[in-house]
């Protein structure tokens, strides 16, 4: 049950495609969260822990009321986000989601004691470097190409 998991003091920043089992430490008030493209969605932070730490897992939607405290869960294909420091600009907190390719089920063994002296969530990392989309439009737009062709 165990393989190819990874425990949570091995998350890093960079980590993608994250597997692990964990304890469900406590999970926070749900909350709205408005959307830029259609109707509000309903987010909750849940603490999850295994013998090495514990992280925030975000929980959307329908996965919020699928766990409880001491519940043990699943993650898998789980991916890395950040929450941007309120105090410290280019900072942010880890926090472990789990997306559309993503899976979260109840298990019923894995993690028998939570560390939680170790939060990884309240480390400050550097944001990463987003790429730009949509900035400008195309490069070089009503610029010649290169040499005019000879037209029949």
């Amino acid at each position: 049950m165990t393989d190819g998991m990874m425990k949570i003091e091995q998350i890093t920043p960079e980590s993608k495609q994250i597997n692990l089992l964990a304890k469900i430490v406590n999970v926070g008030d749900t909350r709205e969260i408005p959307s830029r493209f259609g109707p509000s969605r309903k987010v909750a932070d849940a603490q999850i822990g295994d013998e090495t730490g514990t992280v925030i897992l975000s929980l959307w939607e329908d996965q919020i009321s699928l766990v409880k405290k001491d519940d043990l869960i699943k993650v898998e294909n789980g991916y890395v986000s950040f929450v941007k420091s309120p105090t410290t600009p280019g900072k942010g907190h880890i926090r472990l989601n789990i997306g559309k390719y993503g899976k979260m089920e109840k298990v019923t063994e894995g993690v028998s004691s939570v560390n939680e002296a170790v939060n990884l969530s309240t480390a400050e990392h550097d944001l990463p470097d987003r790429p730009r989309h949509g900035r400008g439009g195309r490069r070089g737009y009503g610029a010649p190409r290169g040499p005019p062709r000879d037209r029949f």
